[in-house]
């Protein structure tokens, strides 16, 4: 649920992507306006994907609500529930009492859950969401790895 505060603040962002004023705004426009805030290039499939979050109606456009729901940061009860599942999911792969991820607590979650990945594999997954560089995860490494 999106309150009135948080929709009037993104309807001018929302008129803003919406381009040729149709009340929808498609992958191009959604790229074109990340080129111009991000300064970066969206690949097509990015922007294909991102659409494709928030599209409950499958039209393969986003109007004002699936908008929302996509920019508009989420309640605190939902964040706070998130937050609760995503604490449970760690516990399942991190070092009992250590509170982080290392390679081999992974890959033995891996393997209990039917996926065989060598110790090289792991920490190969490990590096792409370590942030500080220490050769584990830690749970906001994991909340990024999960928005990601």
């Amino acid at each position: 649920m999106v309150h009135a505060a948080t929709t009037e603040r993104f309807s001018s962002v929302f008129a803003s992507f919406d381009r040729d004023a149709d009340g929808r705004i498609s992958a191009a426009e959604l790229r074109l306006c990340m080129k111009a805030a991000l300064g970066e290039d969206v690949s097509v499939e990015d922007g294909e994907a991102l659409v494709a979050l928030a599209d409950t109606d499958r039209d393969q456009l986003l109007d004002e609500q699936e908008f929302l729901r996509l920019v508009a940061p989420p309640e605190p009860e939902e964040e706070e529930e998130r937050c609760r599942g995503l604490r449970e999911a760690f516990a399942m792969y991190e070092v009992k009492g250590e509170g982080c991820i290392t390679p081999a607590s992974l890959m033995r979650m891996l393997a209990r859950l039917g996926s065989e990945q060598g110790i090289e594999e792991c920490r190969a997954m490990i590096r792409r969401f370590d942030l500080n560089g220490d050769g584990v995860v830690c749970f906001d490494e994991f909340k990024v790895m999960m928005d990601a």
